[in-house]
């Protein structure tokens, strides 16, 4: 089973960046789509972003323009680009893989990484 780390986060102001980063202990070359995901306490795990393994991405509305996902197989690693931060983006964040046609995760969820923003 592969597991997930993820790292990058931290207390940033209003209109700062952050890049966030997901190791992962096996290969993802095979892994159809790895995506962001973010939680509020509370409330339910939303997808930020997906990249499939052939480079194609989508994003949610609310980041749109904002964030960029990439995913490097080589390295078995998917980072999270994260500029013009609002107070919104304020939550845990996570990496997981998706099989083809589904939108449930494949592996075991990380600890995730805080991201603040506040001034």
């Amino acid at each position: 089973q592969v597991q997930l780390v993820e790292s990058g986060g931290g207390l940033v102001q209003p209109g700062g960046s952050l890049r966030l980063s997901c190791a992962a202990s096996g290969s993802i070359g095979s892994i159809y789509a790895m995506g962001w995901y973010r939680q509020l306490p509370g409330k339910q795990r939303e997808t930020v972003a997906v990249i499939t393994r052939s480079g194609n991405t989508n994003y949610s509305d609310s980041v749109k323009g904002r964030f960029t996902i990439s995913r490097d197989n080589a390295k078995n690693t998917v980072s999270l680009q994260m500029n013009s931060l609002k107070s919104e983006d304020t939550a845990v964040y996570y990496c997981n893989g998706r099989r083809f046609g589904e939108t449930s995760a494949i592996f075991s969820w990380g600890q995730g990484t805080q991201v603040t923003v506040s001034s």
